[in-house]
């Protein structure tokens, strides 16, 4: 896990520091916390996608499931989301998950708590 803490402004935003890009590997996600709550970060390619960790259905977090395709396989009941929406994909998830549009810059990748992407 890693712990975000370190605040940037950049852009007229104030984003906040996930991880380095250099930390991400495209077959397992990985978890950040800032201010106690988890995000899950993905790599597909070199598109950078993130969510809420915690599944909106169950106890499961989407930072320990599988990815394929631009989808999140929940760990918990293998139900699915779309990574680029947070919408679900497969049952027995019914509700989106939260996300947030990352900025990846001199290979930090930084999102706005603040900010989600409208549901």
């Amino acid at each position: 896990m890693t712990m975000a803490t370190t605040n940037q402004s950049m852009r007229g935003a104030a984003l906040t520091k996930l991880c380095d890009f250099d930390e991400l590997d495209e077959d397992q996600p990985l978890r950040a916390e800032i201010d106690g709550f988890g995000y899950a970060i993905f790599k597909v390619g070199e598109m950078v996608f993130v969510t809420a960790d915690l599944c909106t259905h169950g106890p499961g977090y989407l930072s320990e499931g599988y990815v394929e395709d631009c989808q999140v396989e929940c760990p918990f009941h293998q139900g699915r989301f779309d990574l680029r929406t947070g919408m679900p994909t497969e049952p027995p998830c019914e509700v989106p998950v939260q996300t947030w549009t990352p900025v990846v810059e001199n290979g930090v990748v930084f999102i706005d708590p603040a900010s989600p992407n409208p549901i």
